[in-house]
């Protein structure tokens, strides 16, 4: 399940709604990640763009690599503007066992910051300033993952 939200998240709703569609599913853990803007280099917030056609590509493979294991992989992310000390970003594993959520949503965090195809920018006084040296360039990109 991916779920894309214009501006900040409300985590406590989407982790409600996460453990409700499978608290029935017999996992043995649910392990969520929580990604909150934090105040550094004077921004007021930042501002995502998204490319969704190689967004949902990239996490229907994380989806079935989930099945292999018996596990299931939630994400959410936001579009457009999301302020200090919100959330833009939740991810959730739900597994028959501890150690393969724990390693998956690890493996699957750490790919999400370097594979997708999401665009970030920083809100300073009221301008949108692409966040270029806090970017990472996605595989394959061409000129657009240059730096």
């Amino acid at each position: 399940m991916l779920n894309l939200y214009d501006g900040a998240l409300d985590v406590p709703k989407i982790l409600k709604e996460w453990y409700e569609e499978e608290v029935q599913s017999n996992y043995g853990a649910y392990i969520p990640f929580v990604g909150t803007v934090r105040s550094e280099g004077g921004i007021d917030g930042l501002s995502f763009d998204i490319y969704e056609p190689i967004l949902k590509s990239w996490f229907a493979s994380w989806q079935k690599r989930a099945k292999e294991k018996g596990a299931v992989i939630k994400m959410a992310h936001s579009f457009g503007d999301v302020m200090l000390h919100e959330s833009s970003y939740i991810a959730a594993v739900f597994s028959p066992k501890r150690r393969v959520a724990l390693e998956f949503i690890d493996e699957f965090v750490e790919d999400f910051k370097a594979s997708a195809p999401i665009w970030k920018y920083d809100l300073i006084d009221g301008q949108r300033i692409y966040a270029k040296e806090r970017s990472t360039a996605i595989k394959g990109s061409g000129i657009l993952g240059e730096k």
